[in-house]
């Protein structure tokens, strides 16, 4: 069922949703990364939802504009993308990797660079509230879906 308004359907309300929304997602990234729901890289993602697909509740797969023409990484999102309709795991596409870096601490210790092209948020183990974050992505990707965009795109904005 699509809860969009009349107003968000033709564009009115759509910055101050995209606002809300990239908001809700610098939440849900905040509040998992302390609490070790957070599994960063392309290969530890693919491994990731080959053990517990059950556990993800949210696939990124965030680019800049070098990784357009990257065919390999384009591959692995494709089947990351079909493993996770799949699996109804909810997927955004992120732009701006310098900010999603920003967002998730983005350096491994020893001062090496994580790959951030693709993010999975897991389940909490110690909580069973519903996070109002995660539910307002849920449903803005339920949302485009109705509308026919299977992978959402987000732009970060600059701090």
């Amino acid at each position: 069922m699509c809860r969009m308004t009349l107003e968000e359907l033709s564009g009115e309300n759509a910055s101050e949703r995209m606002a809300s929304v990239v908001k809700a997602l610098e939440e849900v990234l905040t509040a998992a990364l302390p609490q070790g729901c957070i599994t960063v890289g392309v290969y530890e993602a693919a491994k990731s939802l080959n053990v517990d697909p059950d556990n993800v509740v949210l696939c990124l797969l965030a680019t800049d504009e070098d990784d357009v023409h990257d065919v390999a990484l384009q591959i692995h999102f494709t089947l990351i993308q079909a493993f996770c309709c799949e699996n109804d795991i909810n997927i955004l596409r992120v732009n701006n990797m310098r900010r999603l870096a920003e967002i998730l601490e983005g350096v491994k210790p020893g001062g090496e660079p994580m790959d951030l092209h693709c993010v999975l948020v897991t389940k909490p183990q110690s909580s069973a509230c519903k996070d109002p974050a995660l539910s307002k992505l849920n449903r803005f990707c339920q949302d485009s879906r109705c509308l026919d965009q299977w992978v959402p795109v987000i732009n970060l904005p600059e701090r």
